[in-house]
């Protein structure tokens, strides 16, 4: 299946790589070339890909990057830049890429193709790539290893917390590229998918609703009855817990685990409007590095959904988002993370996974 900009989507770059010391790269691999097929269309109102106007390099305008390799000392001194936690990114990225994918599941339930194997190392960039350079959360916030994931924060709330330590939401297009990482793959850890390497692919747990005004529990007011079933709801696992869930920079659970919220910078869609949700959650979804998630308004909060922050980088290149791409409004810095409420113990992942020959949760 040729992957097209808007649909089931794992595109790739080719990268000018700068990583600090501090990063783990993942092994390069290689495999053979296989035919070509036709594109399957996915659903373009629940994810799809960035992407920009067929643009020039040197438009002049700042909204594109010079390619060339960073200067060493500017190496250096961005990556001393980055506080502690947090793990620099400079490098070249293509924001309109195909690539093939040659194993595809229709998941039913969920309406949406789902990739579980490309085309290694093979891919097109049909616009001039661009330098990205910044600083990422290497974990998901509360950006601490081995800590419990904060969830229930909207997009505002997300980034005034972001905002409070001096960082902000990351743009798409950097969560990207910090998640393709070194060898530019669709997944964090390679071209094949698999729900032993990350936080995926458990069975449904189905949320519980008021009656008969059908809300749900996890968002009740009293305090007690919404820990109880976020508890009970929880399917997550603490940051890092899984060492093969890293980019080839060294980025922990990019896919899986927690959806991750992110601003847009691209044209906005009439629900989400300037924000978007990155990564899939820990449910059988894409779970891939490159789809972006529209379907909800940046004040939604929900019981799978987290973050983590990005910072810039003094003397580096900032990223710039597409002339079409609305503006995100300014938050005041303020730590909502902190006002979390406390979650009871969850499940967790479940025993056994979810897949295309067993779609129904074992007795």
């Amino acid at each position: 299946m040729r992957v097209s900009s808007f649909g089931v989507v794992a595109f790739a770059g080719a990268f000018i790589l700068v990583v600090c010391a501090s990063s783990s790269p993942l092994e390069r691999t290689s495999g053979d070339p296989v035919p070509r097929t036709v594109d399957t269309p996915g659903d373009e109102s629940v994810e799809a890909t960035e992407t920009w106007p067929d643009r020039p390099a040197d438009d002049g305008a700042g909204f594109s990057q010079a390619l060339d390799a960073p200067d060493p000392a500017v190496v250096d001194a961005s990556c001393a830049a980055c506080p502690d936690g947090m793990v620099y990114v400079d490098t070249t990225f293509c924001p309109d890429l195909e690539r093939n994918c040659v194993d595809l599941e229709y998941d039913k339930i969920n309406h949406l193709p789902i990739c579980h194997e490309f085309l290694r190392q093979q891919y097109e960039c049909r616009i001039p790539k661009r330098r990205i350079s910044f600083c990422i959360d290497r974990y998901e916030y509360p950006n601490r290893k081995g800590a419990r994931v904060t969830r229930m924060l909207d997009w505002y709330q997300a980034q005034a917390t972001c905002e409070s330590e001096g960082k902000r939401l990351c743009w798409a297009s950097e969560w990207t590229a910090a998640c393709e990482g070194t060898d530019s793959t669709p997944f964090p850890y390679g071209w094949k998918r698999d729900h032993d390497k990350c936080n995926m692919d458990n069975f449904y747990i189905e949320p519980k609703k008021f009656l008969p005004n059908g809300q749900f529990y996890f968002y009740a007011r009293d305090p007690d009855v919404r820990a109880q079933e976020l508890g009970r709801l929880d399917q997550s696992i603490p940051s890092g817990s899984m060492d093969a869930c890293r980019s080839g920079f060294g980025v922990y659970d990019m896919t899986g685990n927690v959806d991750e919220w992110v601003t847009s910078d691209i044209a906005p869609r009439e629900a989400s409007k300037w924000a978007g949700l990155k990564g899939g959650a820990w449910g059988h979804v894409r779970s891939q590095c490159r789809p972006t998630t529209f379907s909800h308004q940046p004040g939604f909060a929900y019981y799978f959904v987290g973050f983590r922050c990005c910072r810039d980088v003094e003397g580096a290149p900032k990223w710039k988002p597409s002339p079409d791409a609305m503006a995100a409004p300014q938050v005041e810095p303020h730590d909502y993370a902190s006002e979390g409420i406390e979650i009871a113990n969850g499940p967790g992942p479940s025993p056994t996974k979810f897949s295309r020959t067993r779609e129904s949760k074992p007795e």
